[in-house]
């Protein structure tokens, strides 16, 4: 037996400690560290190591393995991350952080930089911007790993060859619309959760919180209280964002964290979609934007909104609830920016507006117009019309042809 090996003797509290072993963990338990959480806590092991002073006389390394999911790269051991992602161990280990430099060292050894944004609902987000050795090593992460897991089909955002536009589509002409929105949903994405989907893809435990590490952050003390809002009613939010970025968390500018964000809410999807199937809904999710449709009648949406948020608090998320939304056909329904009544379409106001723009800089020329002084006007506006035609082919070809007319 290994453990007698280990220890250098045989004994017959070995024999109580296995049987405990196998009454606990019937089968072989999914991670060591379940393992290891039920010996350290052990009073039969803790008593003869404390008794009998005992000490280890032989160590077994073992054999890392992994079974991959989904063709991730294979990488049982740290040293195979270190080697697919170009960088030696100690490298990878200092930007992996397992040891908390970020939030202990001065400036200019930090991997991020740190900057409050305003909102355009008010308050402040938090940008964390990987420094851009750290910024290359979670792109390759991102396009060898993260890339080859499939989200829930209900999450339509940060996905190649989904839009915005799939999100709004999935709604149009629908009798009643429920929006709803994620208190920081970067932020309430927490480490734990980064590491489940290493470990779902297959990754041994040192492995799967080596990944993580280099796709999560903890804000240094100093950088973590965002400005006060102008709105007294936005202070409890704020106070909130700066109690999480004390924690690892998802760093809003780190290429990795979108995906990473729709892997993890995974099964905030599965009972989310569980739940319109069964009141015969349609549900999607773009980013943090939830939407649900179908025929809903106002107590009805009151009272699945009341549902959505429990189910989402009980998944570790926090619904902002100033910006939910019962749209009926009857008025405008928006989603993503996007007019979602009869058919996918830019708002009219900013339609016309487009279009008297163009209009004055075809007659007046494009500098009396550049109010905003853009250093690319005609591309801002090249990308306003593309838009626009996404959505509408006949309104963007009238807004092309103005477009073709202006003199630069």
């Amino acid at each position: 037996m290994r453990v007698e090996q280990a220890v250098g003797a045989p004994a017959k509290w070995i024999a109580l400690l296995v049987r405990r072993v196998r009454a606990r963990f019937p089968e072989r338990p999914g991670d060591d560290e379940t393992l290891l959480a039920m010996l350290c806590a052990d009073r039969g092991l803790a008593r003869a190591w404390r008794e009998q002073r005992l000490r280890i006389v032989r160590w077994f390394t073992p054999t890392m393995t992994m079974t991959p999911r989904w063709g991730v790269p294979v990488w049982p051991t740290t040293g195979d991350v270190a080697a697919g992602l170009a960088h030696s161990p100690g490298e990878l280990a200092w930007y992996a952080d397992r040891r908390g430099w970020e939030r202990r060292v001065a400036g200019p050894l930090r991997h991020y930089r740190y900057a409050w944004a305003p909102k355009k609902a008010g308050g402040h987000r938090m940008l964390e911007t990987p420094k851009p050795r750290l910024k290359e090593l979670q792109r390759r992460i991102l396009h060898r790993v993260l890339d080859a897991i499939p989200p829930h089909p209900a999450a339509v955002g940060f996905r190649r060859g989904r839009s915005v536009r799939d999100h709004a589509e999935a709604h149009v002409g629908a009798p009643v619309i429920l929006r709803m929105d994620f208190e920081d949903f970067f932020l309430t994405t927490r480490g734990s959760r980064v590491v489940r989907v290493f470990r779902a893809a297959g990754y041994p435990s040192q492995v799967a919180y080596t990944l993580a590490g280099l796709c999560t952050n903890v804000a240094p003390a100093d950088v973590r209280a965002a400005p006060l809002p102008a709105d007294p009613a936005l202070l409890g939010a704020r106070n909130r964002a700066s109690a999480r970025l004390a924690g690892p968390h998802l760093p809003q500018g780190a290429p990795t964290s979108p995906a990473l964000a729709n892997l993890c809410a995974w099964r905030l999807d599965l009972r989310l979609a569980g739940l319109a199937r069964a009141l015969r809904l349609t549900y999607t999710r773009y980013a943090d934007d939830l939407a649900f449709s179908g025929a809903l009648s106002p107590r009805a949406a009151d009272g699945l909104a009341a549902r959505v948020a429990a189910i989402s608090a009980e998944e570790g998320y926090t619904v902002n609830h100033r910006k939910t939304r019962v749209m009926r056909a009857s008025q405008r329904q928006l989603l993503g920016g996007i007019v979602v009544n009869e058919r996918p379409n830019v708002p009219r106001p900013d339609y016309d507006l487009l279009k008297a723009t163009l209009h004055n800089c075809v007659r007046h020329g494009p500098s009396e117009q550049n109010r905003e002084a853009r250093s690319d006007f005609r591309g801002h506006l090249a990308g306003r019309v593309a838009w626009v035609t996404f959505l509408n082919p006949s309104r963007g070809a009238k807004l092309q042809a103005l477009l073709d007319q202006i003199v630069w």
